[in-house]
């Protein structure tokens, strides 16, 4: 032991210790343990500021990917179904006939299927995905817009004139349209969101 400026110096193997605690880490560690010695170096390897961190891998059940099936297939549905609703509605308003009703009905109850499926499929799924961070606002978004259209066509079903009373009428077609709208968009934002 050699003392120098009032430190203390060792000599481990070929390099010069000058703190007693540094001695005991490099003792440490030749033995295959490891001890934090100073308290103001930095531990681990923390990301730079700003860098988020990477994403964390999500296992999804096999009964998830079979409902998301269901619920990608049944949804190549809505885009047509849309655009024949809208169709037959406009011209059963602007021309009403019996034959044009029992289609605008039957292509109406196919949406409610479609949408019955899917609200069951979506929202069972976005349950299981609820903690899997990756596109989770698109999910949201997604989930929040598909429900609200469903509420939207409850209401247009319960708006459907039973006789001719334009007002019935217009609210109806004003509430059918606020839907497919709403409905429409939730769909684009999945189709076209990315992944």
């Amino acid at each position: 032991m050699v003392t120098q400026d009032s430190h203390l110096i060792y000599f481990a193997g070929d390099e010069e210790v000058r703190h007693p605690f540094r001695l005991i880490s490099i003792l440490l560690l030749s033995l295959g343990l490891t001890v934090p010695v100073f308290a103001d170096e930095p531990q681990g390897n923390p990301l730079p500021q700003g860098v988020a961190p990477p994403p964390v891998a999500f296992e999804y059940s096999d009964a998830y990917r079979t409902r998301a099936k269901i619920h990608k297939i049944a949804s190549l549905a809505t885009l047509p179904l849309f655009a024949t609703e809208g169709f037959l509605g406009q011209s059963l308003y602007d021309n009403p006939s019996s034959g044009k009703k029992d289609a605008h009905l039957a292509v109406a109850t196919g949406i409610g299927v479609l949408f019955g499926v899917n609200t069951v499929t979506g929202v069972w799924n976005l349950i299981d995905a609820r903690k899997d961070p990756t596109h989770r606002g698109r999910r949201l978004v997604h989930g929040l817009l598909m429900l609200a259209s469903d509420g939207g066509f409850v209401a247009t079903a319960a708006l459907g004139p039973g006789d001719e009373d334009g007002g019935s009428r217009g609210a109806h077609r004003a509430m059918a349209f606020t839907s497919i709208g709403l409905a429409s968009a939730g769909y684009l934002i999945m189709l076209f969101g990315g992944d």
